[in-house]
């Protein structure tokens, strides 16, 4: 028989095991040691133990999966906000399967969040609602749960979730030359400067939240006659654990912002040949980037940067019921955690 719990100090060596045995596709790659659950899990400061629940076999106490449930930022990304819970990760071992265990381990993270004051439950961390999954699963950024692990979406629809957005997933191979030609970069670079800049800045509480001890770098490009007045910035981070899984050391663009006065002249597509030939020249093999599907502007510049589509990430929605509402003021822990 199997019984679900609250995660123990005790339980990272097994439930490395079990990310191990049930994370095998390429948006995953294998966790060495528990100290990594430390730095992407358990150091947030925000994780709570009743989210992080484990199923274990009753007579051999052997943990056989677990669940990890956290919640969405406030619209400000300051402070949690409890009425959108987040279902970040669900792993089985393969030998627990077609037992009932994932089941189980989802309706035990919907009455954690529902008692926490869940209105929403989502399943698949996407950016900003992503509290935990972010540097062990998706890769560069969190994009839901990916086509590459085909359980995913059958579970989740079975489970009453619908799909509620998807991101694709583009990767540049870096062993050719880098070859983007676009007939308005001469003017660009007449004006338009590029700047690397080792430590990126953190834009709220939840970008350091969810980065963690990341340090990532990020590339500008500055407009020389304007005092270097920034016009375009993309955050580049080495996507350290993945490279693992892919062969080679890979990188990712985290972040692409273009000032809404210059956007369309070709600035991004710029800065992303300018990141590449960088990463290049730095030895890497693979920059990923990801593109909400419904952002035709991301999507197009992956393409019009000659990016492979290598993936899916698919997040989804299940509103919870009005008669399961706990309300507010009932609800428990309810204190905004933010700056």
């Amino acid at each position: 028989m199997t019984t679900y719990r609250r995660f123990r100090n005790t339980d990272p060596p097994a439930l490395a095991d079990v990310w191990n045995e049930a994370h095998t596709a390429r948006g995953a790659y294998p966790v060495r040691t528990p100290a990594l659950l430390e730095r992407w899990i358990f150091s947030k400061p925000y994780f709570d133990p009743d989210g992080l629940i484990v199923a274990a076999d009753e007579e051999s106490n052997l943990v056989e999966g677990y669940v990890l449930a956290g919640f969405a930022p406030t619209a400000e990304l300051n402070a949690l906000n409890f009425a959108e819970g987040v279902i970040s990760s669900v792993a089985v071992r393969p030998t627990a399967r077609r037992k009932g265990v994932g089941r189980g381990l989802v309706s035990a993270a919907e009455e954690y969040l529902i008692r926490k004051g869940a209105r929403t439950l989502r399943a698949g961390p996407t950016w900003p609602q992503c509290p935990f999954g972010f540097g062990l699963y998706g890769g560069t950024n969190a994009p839901g749960f990916l086509a590459s692990d085909p359980d995913a979406d059958p579970f989740f629809r079975a489970l009453g979730y619908q799909p509620a957005g998807q991101t694709a997933v583009y990767q540049k191979k870096l062993d050719q030359p880098i070859a983007l030609a676009d007939a308005r970069f001469g003017m660009l670079r007449r004006r338009y400067e590029t700047q690397v800049l080792r430590a990126a800045a953190v834009q709220s509480w939840w970008h350091d939240a969810v980065w963690g001890t990341l340090e990532p770098v990020e590339f500008r490009l500055v407009d020389k006659l304007a005092n270097n007045f920034p016009a375009a910035r993309a955050v580049v981070w080495e996507l350290e654990g993945y490279g693992w899984r892919w062969g080679t050391p890979s990188a990712g663009i985290l972040d692409m912002q273009v000032r809404p006065d210059l956007r369309r002249q070709g600035m991004a597509k710029l800065l992303v040949s300018q990141v590449l030939r960088f990463l290049q020249d730095q030895f890497f093999g693979v920059c990923e980037l990801h593109a909400p599907t419904d952002r035709a502007d991301l999507t197009g510049l992956c393409k019009a940067a000659t990016m492979e589509l290598v993936d899916t990430g698919t997040t989804y929605l299940k509103p919870v019921p009005e008669d399961r509402q706990v309300p507010l003021r009932q609800a428990t822990g309810l204190t905004p955690v933010g700056v």
